[in-house]
């Protein structure tokens, strides 16, 4: 039997504030914290969209009502000191600002060399860090433009950008034909840069495409398992 709670039963903060966890209701993976008060809540029930309050403005938000990125809410749960909301969600983008999936992309290290991840999961964790730092930075660079900015000369000629990603790639196949590692792994640094500007130009998200990275994994572990 599942244990239910009403909204009076809910512990807020001085401030009317209860943290609020969003969690994708599909595969767990928790997306962002933020916070709700009673208004948020209400409006979260009635519109099955996630609002919550924000602290820094000091006003209700949707998310998603500038990025269209919205989470939709299947179900609101209750921690058992009922001062914690765990919303799980289906989103419809990017939970995070910066483009990423998850606001949690990073990983707490111990020691700088040290990751509390070992093994190949702390390999991936930063394979994956460092792509979405990146492209944080493009789309910081798109939102805030800078003089004499090669990000910005591309994002603004997207004819440009595209000849470009272009010649990264023939100068890849070029490098892979007999100028040795090293240039390999510079001119393919060069096209995951040109890359990540395509995707940006074209408003697309770099969690977008590791979706259909999955996607494709997924289908191709049942086609060999079947």
């Amino acid at each position: 039997m599942r244990d239910e709670s009403r909204i009076t039963d809910l512990v807020f903060d001085s401030r009317g504030l209860i943290p609020a966890v969003a969690q994708d209701a599909s595969t767990g993976e928790v997306l962002m914290v933020a916070w709700m008060n009673d208004e948020s809540l209400r409006l979260t029930r009635e519109t099955g969209e996630a609002h919550f309050w924000s602290r820094s403005r000091n006003e209700l938000w949707r998310k998603g009502a500038t990025s269209g990125n919205v989470l939709k809410v299947e179900e609101i749960r209750v921690d058992c000191d009922a001062d914690t909301l765990l919303l799980r969600v289906h989103p419809t983008g990017p939970a995070c600002h910066t483009g990423a999936r998850s606001c949690f992309f990073r990983v707490l290290v111990d020691h700088p060399t040290t990751p509390l991840l070992g093994g190949y999961g702390s390999v991936t964790a930063r394979r994956a860090i460092m792509l979405a730092e990146l492209f944080s930075i493009i789309e910081d660079r798109k939102a805030h433009p800078a003089a004499g900015s090669y990000t910005n000369r591309l994002l603004n000629d997207v004819d440009e950008l595209l000849k470009k990603f272009g010649e990264e790639a023939v100068e890849v196949v070029v490098a892979a034909k007999g100028q040795g590692d090293r240039r390999i792994i510079e001119e393919m640094a060069d096209l995951f840069y040109h890359a990540l500007v395509v995707l940006s130009a074209y408003g697309l998200s770099l969690s977008a495409v590791e979706e259909e990275l999955r996607r494709r994994q997924s289908t191709d572990r049942k086609r060999t398992s079947g």
